[in-house]
Parts: C-alpha cells; sequence; structure tokens
C-alpha cells in the first residue's frame, strides 16, 4: 500500500527534505530568518504582529473548542502591562474525550499527510511571528529581539526538528512488503505485510513561564506528526503563547479536513492542579514538562501510563583553568549572566577558578581578578539602562526575587544585583545579576539550583578540583551546559572525559559570538537524557521514537 502524498505535504516537501539533510549534517541551517529587519518580514510586519497582540488584550481569546463557556485569566506581565486575556476553561475528562475522538482519522490519514499538515501550522505560525513575539515578551519578560528569535524562529526551527526526526522514524521502515519463503518441492510461502505507524494516544504537554514556545514546541509538534493529539496545558502565567498557537494549528487542522481538537489548549483557574489530573488520566500516554525537578520526578514516578519527557533543574558549570584571550572570555561570560537576567535553564551558575589564578595573555590573574573580570563585564553591559533591559528583560516570578534577598546572605558579593526602572514600561521588575564569591566547601550553597541572575565563583585547589566539583555536582544534581576555559589540551581532554561521564554538553574556549546557554537547531542538541536535569534530549531518535507504535498485519498473497 503506497501512501498517497497529500497536498500540503507536496507544498512544504522541500522544507522537509532541507531539514531531513540537516538532521544529518548537523551543520548550521535555519528554515525561519531570526533577524525581526523589516527588510526581511516586511514594512508593515511588526506593526502588524503588536497590533495583533493588542487585540488579544483585555478579552475573550477566540478559540472555538469544547467547553462549558468558562473563562480563566491568570497572566501578569513582568513588565507591568495589563493582560487580563479570558480563555476557554475546559475540565479533563473533556479534554480528553475530544482528543481521542479526533484520533483514528488522523492516524489514518499516514506520515506524509500528517508532516504536511505540521508543516503548514509551523508556515501559518511564521506569518505569524510578530504577534506570537509580543506574546512571549509579555508573558515572560523576555526583551523583543530575544522573544523574537528564541520565541518565534527559533522556537520554529525545534519544532521542525522534532517533525523531521520524527518523520524519519516513521518512514525507516517500508508500508507495506512482500515476504517469500522456500517450502521444499511446493509453491514458496507468500506473504504480504502490511507496517501502520500506530500512536500512543492522547499527548499532553505542560508549558514553562519562561519559554513558553521554545520549550514546547518540540514535544508539541513530535506527539502531533506521529499521530497523537496534543492537550496543550500552559503555565498560568503564559498562556498566550501556547493559546495563538493552539489557535492557528486549530485553523490549519480544519482547513485540512481533520477535527480541530487534535489541538486543545487547557488552561486551568488558580490551584485546580490541571496538569497532575491529566498527567494521570488513563487516556493520556505521552506527558512532555519543562520546570523544577520536583514535579518532573513526580510526573516520572506517578504517569506511569505515559511515555514522560522532562526537562527539570540544573547545575550550570563553568571550569577556568587558563586563556588567551582573557577579555574575550570575560565578555563571553558576562553576556552569558546578563541574557535574560539569567532566566534561562542553559545559564551558568558555578563558575569554578583556581584559588591561586590562572594564567592569561594579560599575564598571571588572581582569583578575585578572574571573578572582577567577570563582574565588571556584567556591570558594563547593564551600566546604561535604556541599552541593559534590552538584554536583562524582566523578572519572570516573584520567586526569582526571594532568591536574589536569600543570596546576600551567603558568601562574597563581587558584584551586586540592582533594580532598573525601565525606560519604555515604569511597571517593569527589573535586577541586574549578582555574582557571588564561595568557597570550594560551600557545596551546600552551590550545589542548589538559583535559577535567575545569580552566580558564584568558587575558590578551588585547582583546575583537577574543579573537574572533581563538576563531576560530583552535574553527577548527583544535573546540568545542560558545561564549559571549560584553558589554553592546555590536555585540560580540554580532560574535561570532555568529565562531561562525557556525568552527560552533559560541554563548550570550549568560548569568546566570541556563541555563549554557553545557547543552542543551535539542527546541530546542537539540548539536554542529553545522560543525567538528572533531564530525561530526554531535545531532539534525537529516541525523542520521537516512543512516541508511536509499528503495529504489522499480514496476509497471503
Amino acid at each position: 500500500m503506497t501512501e498517497t502524498p497529500h497536498p500540503l505535504y507536496d507544498r512544504h516537501a522541500d522544507t522537509l527534505t532541507r531539514a531531513l539533510t540537516a538532521i544529518t549534517e548537523r551543520g548550521y541551517w535555519s528554515a525561519y530568518p531570526e533577524s525581526p529587519s523589516p527588510r526581511v518580514y516586511g514594512e508593515t510586519a511588526a506593526a502588524d504582529g503588536r497590533a495583533a497582540f493588542e487585540a488579544y488584550l483585555n478579552g475573550d481569546f477566540p478559540l472555538d473548542q469544547p467547553g462549558t463557556g468558562d473563562r480563566v485569566a491568570t497572566e501578569a506581565s513582568p513588565f507591568g502591562v495589563e493582560l487580563n486575556v479570558r480563555y476557554p476553561h475546559v475540565g479533563a475528562d473533556e479534554l480528553v474525550a475530544a482528543a481521542t475522538a479526533a484520533l483514528p482519522a488522523w492516524r489514518d490519514a499516514g506520515p506524509q499527510a500528517r508532516a504536511g499538515v505540521c508543516l503548514e501550522i509551523l508556515d501559518r505560525l511564521h506569518k505569524h511571528v510578530f504577534e506570537l513575539a509580543n506574546a512571549v515578551q509579555f508573558t515572560t519578560g523576555q526583551a523583543f529581539v530575544m522573544a523574537f528569535q528564541a520565541g518565534g524562529a527559533h522556537a520554529l526551527d525545534r519544532a521542525l526538528e522534532a517533525l523531521a526526526y520524527a518523520y524519519a522514524e516513521m518512514t525507516r521502515h517500508p508500508g507495506t512488503a512482500g515476504w517469500e519463503k522456500a517450502a521444499g518441492k511446493g509453491d514458496p510461502l507468500r506473504m504480504t505485510k502490511t507496517f501502520h505507524v500506530v500512536p500512543r494516544g492522547v499527548a499532553l504537554v505542560i508549558g514553562c513561564n519562561t519559554f513558553p514556545t521554545w520549550n514546547s514546541y518540540p514535544g508539541l509538534f513530535a506527539s502531533l506528526v506521529t499521530g497523537n493529539p496534543v492537550i496543550v496545558k500552559p503555565h498560568p502565567r503564559a498562556v498566550l503563547p501556547l493559546a495563538i498557537t493552539v489557535r492557528y494549528a486549530r485553523e490549519v487542522l480544519a482547513e485540512a479536513g481533520f477535527d480541530p481538537n487534535l489541538m486543545l489548549l487547557a488552561p486551568e483557574a488558580p490551584g485546580e492542579k490541571l496538569a497532575s489530573t491529566l498527567a494521570l488520566h488513563p487516556a493520556v500516554k505521552i506527558v512532555d514538562f519543562t520546570g523544577s525537578s520536583e514535579y518532573g520526578d513526580w510526573l516520572e514516578a506517578s504517569a506511569r501510563q505515559a511515555a514522560v519527557y522532562t526537562e527539570k533543574a540544573g547545575l550550570n558549570t563553568v571550569v577556568v583553568d587558563s586563556t588567551d584571550d582573557f577579555a574575550g572570555m570575560c565578555r563571553n561570560l558576562g553576556f552569558t549572566l546578563t541574557l535574560y537576567s539569567g532566566q534561562m535553564c542553559t545559564t551558568s551558575q558555578n563558575i569554578l577558578i583556581p584559588r591561586g589564578g590562572i594564567e592569561t595573555d594579560q599575564g598571571h590573574k588572581s582569583f578575585d581578578e578572574v571573578a572582577g573580570g567577570i563582574a565588571a563585564a556584567v556591570g558594563k553591559l547593564t551600566a546604561d539602562p535604556a541599552r541593559g533591559v534590552e538584554l536583562t528583560g524582566a523578572i519572570v516570578n516573584d520567586g526569582v526575587l526571594e532568591r536574589l534577598d536569600e543570596v546576600t546572605k551567603v558568601g562574597e558579593p563581587v558584584l551586586e544585583s540592582r533594580a532598573v526602572e525601565h525606560p519604555a514600561f515604569p511597571g517593569a521588575v527589573v535586577r541586574t545579576p549578582t555574582l557571588v564569591k564561595l568557597a570550594a566547601d560551600d557545596t551546600a550553597t552551590y550545589s542548589r539550583e538559583w535559577f535567575g541572575p545569580i552566580s558564584f565563583a568558587i575558590a578551588t585547589d585547582s583546575t583537577a578540583h574543579g573537574l572533581e566539583i563538576l563531576r560530583s555536582t552535574v553527577g548527583e544534581k544535573g546540568a545542560l551546559t558545561a564549559a571549560v576555559y584553558s589554553t592546555d589540551d590536555a585540560v580540554l581532554d580532560a574535561a570532555e572525559a568529565a562531561a562525557i561521564e556525568v552527560g552533559v554538553h560541554l563548550s570550549c574556549n568560548l569568546t566570541g559570538g556563541v555563549f554557553v546557554n545557547q543552542s543551535a537547531a539542527f546541530s546542537d542538541f539540548h539536554g542529553s537524557g545522560a543525567n538528572p536535569a533531564a530525561n530526554a534530549a531535545l531532539t534525537d531518535g529516541a525523542y520521537v521514537a516512543n512516541r508511536f507504535r509499528i503495529v504489522q498485519s499480514r496476509r497471503h498473497a
């Protein structure tokens, strides 16, 4: 049985082919331009997107899906802008029933049709990328350019990457095969075998506050393209970006002749615990989650009926041994710590520096000079409020502010955090990064995650001691990123060996325009699934292949 190509597959076949090539080559490629320039997107795109975003505010979000008519509004912008968008509120059983009913036709459509529809959804979202970016900015606290890139273009790239991996896995085997086996003097035994790609069931995506699209899109599209209806449960403080996603996905699904309930939004009322109710529902067979280790561990232990993919907390670590570009190292780390006020799951927290100092192109630098150089780079980036806020953005929630207060009671500050008044948004909550000196035996402090603009310069006995701390802390608590600075190849090799041992991605001697807390779709893996910070990688074969099964039937030919 040969699958008949779907018109949407034909429309986007070139994009899929290029994505399939990109995941095998692992070089640079992007399908969605990351620059919000009018030269790229047109003179009116930015204004049109902002107007579309503003049209949602203080109103009922336009989403036609099953429900009783109840509405919920739970978002509060870190920029102090009133959002008050009211979303349709639907119970868990009603959501699951609608999704379950939509599954059979979507399953039977086959991999090509599903890929074509999903590619069209990405194309539709790309046409609304400025609208999406504004929604990301004002719910997460990201500055606009970062929201456009990470929340728009890069999120779409990650979705396409997951889609490509899923399509490759679904089409690894033929749809049909002829089987013939000799049977002595009689006629051979002949069978026709058909291999069906069968989805697991209803998928649940639990969104996070900081990166509602970037972290959700890979699992969302990996599940959808493999045949699973998706219920999207946004973080209560970042509903709008995923509501917009669901809105346009449902439009495309309906236009393509499929049940739009293949994609459903599940905003929750305060204290409802809808994510937990859905995660334990017998019909939910896939769960994707980004957030705290405590809740991620609970999902892994409790949602036994589902394949659970989690990205949790970790201790991202830098080992400083030596450098041939001291100024470049400080600038690079300073930018890393400043970007989005350190509110990234990939931002470095623990910077391990020999207490005796390091050798550099500027001569020997003491421990205090190294820590001070990094702090000075942060200070330079944040000195001018108008420019600084375009890097720091705003603080996403009160938990970050509480940690900033708590950290003043430990160690010795190299750089203190300060409040900044946002020139454009007087109600914005802005804090600059802090860097605190610790001793290597202050393990109780640096062996927990301090999410936000908080990092530690930790004095070690030696580089080897620093690598041991990396092994022990990342091995126990996990990390998504690690970095090393050294002019000695033996040290770089030792750091790589340590990173392999504890399953963390390593960056070496970053001094230019590549930063440890950024990863490129189609080339860099995000998370490894090999340490406690995440049980899966975005994205690889293992991330997608368990979202469906192959069921065969055979008949005599």
